[in-house]
């Protein structure tokens, strides 16, 4: 379920639902939609997967960086 997987993000990168919404889908409301039942197209959660997905690996990229310079 795309609810799990982005509500584990949220907690992972400390970010409120509204910014998520904002970023992933252009819609602040779209993690509490998602939270009272609201079923995405097959295309917009693929649209939201590939955000998270994306986000990690930039923050992985950067957490490599750091390491390498310190």
């Amino acid at each position: 379920m795309l609810i799990r997987s982005v509500e584990k993000f949220l907690r992972q990168h400390e970010m409120p639902a509204t910014k998520f919404g904002r970023l992933a889908a252009h819609d602040p409301r779209f993690v509490l939609d998602l939270r009272l039942g609201r079923e995405p197209r097959d295309r917009t959660e693929q649209r939201i997967r590939g955000f998270m997905a994306g986000f990690e690996a930039a923050c992985d990229g950067a957490a490599r960086e750091a390491a390498h310079v310190g």
